[in-house]
C-alpha cells in the first residue's frame, strides 16, 4: 500500500496547522461526493475504479489483442490528458530498451498528436513506411488541432499501406458517445470505438479507455491497475478519518506550505521510469489549480540525474519551493556492484552492494541536504513499479487534486485559460469563422 510521510515538512509548518484543515477537507470531500462544488459535472472519475465492470475490461482486452496480433507498431494519437496517463503507465512498466530489442513481445507503442513538429511527424511516418501499424485516435471532439492533424496523416498512410479493410480493423477511436468529428469518422468508417464519459475531463481520464486501451495494447494488466486504483479509492474515501487519509493529508499539507510562501512543488523521483508519471502529474495539478492568479506551480526532476543540473538551485536558490519525493521500495531486478582489483575509481567500498542500496542512500542524503537547505520534503512510498502500485498512485493524486482545488477555492475541473493560445493560432492561420480575430491580430502585429 502507498504511504505518505510529511515529517520533513514540520520544521517549516506545524502539524497543528495541517490538522486544522480537517473541517475544510471534510467539506471538500462532501462537495465532491454530493456534487455541490464547482465543476460538479466532471466528477465521473471519483468512483470510476470501483465501477469498472469485468465486461468492459474484457472488451478492452479483446480489442487490444486484435491490435497486438495485427500490428508491429501502434500509434497513440492524443494530447494532454488524452495521452499522458497511458504514457506514464506504459513507460513506468516497460523495459527501458525494449524498442531496441529484436525479439519483441508485442507492438512498439509510439505517440503522435501531442505536438505540431513537422520533423517529428515526418520521421514518424518514415519509420512506419515498412511497418504493419495501427492507430488509437483519442479525442473527445476530433478537432483538437495537434491530434486531428496527426490522425489525418496516419489514417491516410495506414489505408495506403494496409488497404481500407485492414485499416478499419487496426484503427480504433476513443471519443465522445454521440457527437464530434472523431465520432462521425468512427461511425462512417466502421472503426471499433470506446467512449470517453462526458463527466470525466481529460486529465482525470487515465482509468477510462483513454488510458486503459493503450496500456492493454502494450501488454500490461489493466485489471490489476484498476484494482490498485479501487483499493486507493477506499483508502481515500470520505469516511476515512483525516489522520488516516493520505489524499486528505497531502492536500492539506501542500495548501499549508503554499500559504507559507512555498509557491512551487517539485515532484521528485529516483527511478527514471517515473519520468512520465511526473509529466502526467504536472498537467493534473497545473491545469486544475492554476486559475484566478493563484495555484502552486508544479515542476519535476529526475534524480540523481538532475542533482547534477538543478541540484544547485534546489539546494541554495530562492526558498519558494518544496519537494514531494516518490520512492519505490523494491526494484524489479537485482544488480550488484563488482569488485575491481585496481580500484582506480575508488568504488570498492561499494563492492557487493545492490545498485538500489546506493540509490536509496543518494535519496536519503539528498532529502537531508535539501531539508537542511530550507526545502520542506514530503515522501510518498510505493511498494514496487507494478500495475497495482501505479493504479493506486494515480488515483491518490487525482483524489488529492480534487480536494486541494476546493481548498484553494477554484474550479479544479475546468481549463478556460487553455483556449487563449488556440484563438490566436486560428486567427493567425485564417481559420474560417475567425475573420474578425484575424484582422485584430494582424493589426497588433
Amino acid at each position: 500500500m502507498i504511504s505518505l510521510n510529511i515529517e520533513k515538512t514540520l520544521g517549516f509548518i506545524s502539524k497543528e496547522n495541517v490538522f486544522a484543515y480537517e473541517a475544510q477537507v471534510k467539506a471538500a470531500q462532501e462537495a465532491l461526493e454530493n456534487g455541490t462544488g464547482k465543476g460538479n459535472d466532471f466528477l465521473g472519475w471519483l468512483h470510476l475504479p470501483s465501477s469498472i465492470t469485468k465486461e468492459h475490461l474484457a472488451d478492452l482486452k479483446a480489442t487490444a489483442q486484435v491490435l497486438r496480433e495485427n500490428c508491429e507498431a501502434v500509434v497513440v494519437a492524443g494530447i494532454g490528458g488524452s495521452y499522458l496517463g497511458a504514457r506514464a503507465v506504459i513507460e513506468a512498466l516497460s523495459n527501458s530498451f525494449a524498442w531496441l530489442q529484436d525479439k519483441k513481445s508485442g507492438p512498439v507503442i509510439l505517440y503522435a498528436g501531442h505536438n505540431i513538429g513537422e520533423d517529428y511527424l515526418y520521421e514518424l511516418t518514415e519509420y512506419l513506411k515498412d511497418k504493419k501499424f495501427g492507430v488509437i485516435n483519442i479525442s473527445k471532439s476530433g478537432t483538437t488541432t495537434e491530434t486531428a492533424l496527426a490522425f489525418r496523416l496516419l489514417k491516410k498512410q495506414c489505408e495506403d499501406q494496409r488497404g481500407k479493410e485492414m485499416a478499419k480493423k487496426v484503427i480504433v477511436a476513443v471519443t465522445d458517445a454521440k457527437k464530434g468529428a472523431a465520432r462521425v469518422t468512427a461511425d462512417n468508417e466502421g472503426y471499433k470505438s470506446f467512449i470517453i464519459p462526458d463527466n470525466v475531463g481529460g486529465r482525470f481520464s487515465v482509468l477510462t479507455p483513454v488510458g486503459l486501451l493503450p496500456i492493454a495494447v502494450a501488454g500490461f494488466d489493466i485489471e490489476k491497475l484498476v484494482a490498485g486504483a479501487a483499493a486507493m479509492e477506499k483508502t481515500c474515501g470520505k469516511d476515512v478519518p483525516f489522520a488516516e487519509n493520505p489524499a486528505a493529508i497531502y492536500a492539506a499539507t501542500r495548501n499549508e506550505l503554499y500559504k507559507n510562501g512555498k509557491k512551487i512543488e517539485i515532484l521528485v523521483n529516483f527511478n527514471p521510469k517515473l519520468h512520465y508519471v511526473s509529466e502526467w502529474w504536472k498537467q493534473l495539478y497545473g491545469e486544475s489549480e492554476g486559475k484566478e492568479n493563484k495555484g502552486i506551480f508544479p515542476a519535476s526532476v529526475d534524480f540523481s540525474t538532475d542533482l547534477h543540473s538543478m541540484g544547485q538551485w534546489i539546494q541554495e536558490g530562492e526558498r519558494t519551493i518544496y519537494e514531494t519525493v516518490i520512492s519505490v521500495e523494491k526494484t524489479q531486478y537485482s544488480l550488484q556492484v563488482p569488485s575491481d582489483e585496481a580500484n582506480l575509481d575508488g568504488l570498492n567500498f561499494l563492492a557487493g552492494k545492490h545498485v538500489d542500496e546506493v540509490n536509496k542512500m543518494a535519496e536519503l542524503g539528498t532529502q537531508l541536504a535539501h531539508v537542511d537547505g530550507g526545502v520542506p520534503n514530503m515522501r510518498i512510498v510505493i511498494p514496487a513499479l507494478n500495475e497495482e502500485s501505479l493504479g493506486g498512485l494515480l488515483y491518490f493524486f487525482e483524489k488529492a487534486c480534487g480536494i486541494s482545488g476546493y481548498l484553494l477555492e477554484v474550479n479544479p475541473f475546468n481549463q478556460p485559460g487553455v483556449e487563449a493560445y488556440k484563438k490566436n493560432m486560428f486567427a493567425l492561420l485564417n481559420k474560417p469563422g475567425y475573420e474578425e480575430e484575424s484582422k485584430a491580430i494582424q493589426a497588433r502585429l
